[in-house]
């Protein structure tokens, strides 16, 4: 198993990768919970309910999608990082698709399997690892920094320590809320950790402000440790009987926009981490056509057992800076959502205050890409703070992307530098700006 995962030449170990992978799983646990109460529409109530898919079965599908992706991350592509259902794309699919299109969840399933097909379509014949190869490496770290911008913002919004503002749209949160001070004190417990050098400060950091939730009562005692493990008869397969409902202008909408987001938030991420754990090589990542395949198969699969797309977790960064290097450390992540779907009630003491930290605090390191930019060529330097602003600020990696990727293009050709882009990245940048006029 070192052998195949290559710990030696990754500098890692067996003991350092189930630690990472425990970091990460306790990073992205929460889509355990959010994930169904999304796309089963129990957070808008009423008869909106009545639109969205069983709850308990999603649970179920959630655990086994993420399980799944990792797995294949793990073994085939040796990446350390994990795969789950995405926020963005679960959101899309319960309001945007079910709620507001009134599109069948089964049909919605239905073009989740199809973008998932042709994701790995473009995968096996290399396209979108040229893709990622196109993309300059500035680019690659704004888009590292960008991302380390944005997890670090949902830490602060999900601690309550950044709250909405209607005059001000955010602003400093009310600090006498006991969960904004569990995480606070999380914070701080891992900045020393880390600042000591020892390297498992972030699950440390995470287990400390756990224990301490529980003794202040901020965090409840769950009520018991093992529960039966929903079925998922209600979900599974019903994409197959859809095929008939997917020849419509809505349709072709809803699996081009699903097949867009995951496709660069996938690349977004899998560069941002891949690049944090030193895994890039001349400016390329080995084995991306592998990492994009079990990206896209994840995907298919979700649509086939009844959850919204599986893409790659940025959460995995902080599996990277607990020491993960290899493919090990998403395959403890996969046992582990395997393990969840028994042991789901002990997964209630891994709040937003308990995860805030952890992700506050990789973000920051993420940051430390930005020595790389060439800041003194406004042509780079621009395009670049573009792509890693507009991140947080519009709460999407994707359209970060679009809008760095798009400037790119522009300032390079008026400083008469346009044969030095490849020509990929000028497809990119009339792509995205279609999406962003059509599709936003």
């Amino acid at each position: 198993m070192a052998r195949y995962f290559e710990f030696e030449a990754l500098g890692t170990n067996f003991r350092r990768e189930c630690l990472a992978g425990l970091t990460t799983f306790l990073a992205m646990a929460y889509i355990l919970f959010v994930n169904p109460a999304v796309l089963s529409l129990s957070d808008v109530g009423g008869d909106a309910a009545a639109l969205g898919m069983p709850r308990d079965a999603v649970f179920t599908t959630t655990a086994l999608a993420a399980a799944f992706g990792c797995l294949m991350m793990g073994i085939v592509a040796r990446y350390p990082i994990a795969l789950a259902p995405g926020m963005g794309l679960n959101a899309f699919f319960a309001y945007t698709v079910v709620l507001s299109m009134g599109i069948p969840w089964q049909t919605a399933l239905c073009g989740t399997m199809i973008s998932g097909i042709v994701f790995l379509i473009l995968s096996v014949t290399g396209a979108r690892e040229r893709v990622v190869n196109a993309i300059p490496l500035e680019l690659k770290h704004a888009v590292a920094a960008g991302v380390g911008l944005f997890i670090a913002f949902i830490g602060l919004k999900n601690a309550g320590i950044i709250v909405d503002n209607e005059v001000l749209l955010v602003s400093l949160g009310p600090f006498e809320n006991g969960a904004t001070l569990l995480a606070i004190f999380g914070v701080m417990v891992t900045v020393v950790l880390l600042s000591l050098g020892i390297r498992s400060g972030i699950f440390l950091g995470m287990v400390a402000t756990a224990v301490v939730g529980l003794l202040s009562g901020q965090i409840g005692l769950p009520d018991r440790v093992v529960g039966a493990v929903p079925g998922i008869g209600e979900t599974f397969g019903v994409a197959f009987t859809r095929f008939d409902e997917l020849l419509s202008w809505d349709m072709g909408v809803v699996v081009l926009t699903m097949l867009f987001v995951d496709f660069f938030d996938t690349t977004g991420t899998i560069m941002a981490v891949a690049n944090q754990a030193g895994l890039t090589r001349d400016n390329r990542l080995p084995r991306a056509g592998r990492a994009l395949s079990m990206d896209a198969t994840a995907t298919l699969f979700s649509g086939i057992i009844g959850t919204s797309s599986t893409t790659s977790y940025i959460e995995s960064a902080s599996g990277v800076a607990a020491g993960g290097r290899s493919g090990f450390t998403a395959v403890v992540v996969g046992l582990l959502f395997l393990a969840a779907l028994w042991f789901s009630p002990l997964l209630a003491v891994v709040t937003a205050a308990v995860t805030a930290p952890a992700l506050i605090v990789v973000g920051g390191l993420m940051v430390a890409s930005l020595k790389d930019i060439q800041w003194d060529r406004f042509e780079i330097a621009l395009p670049a703070f573009l792509t890693m602003l507009m991140m947080p600020l519009t709460f999407s990696v994707a359209t970060g992307i679009a809008i760095g990727f798009m400037m790119y293009a522009v300032s390079m050709l008026a400083a008469g530098r346009g044969r030095e882009v490849h020509p990929v990245m000028y497809v990119l940048a009339v792509t995205f700006l279609l999406y962003l006029a059509f599709l936003q």
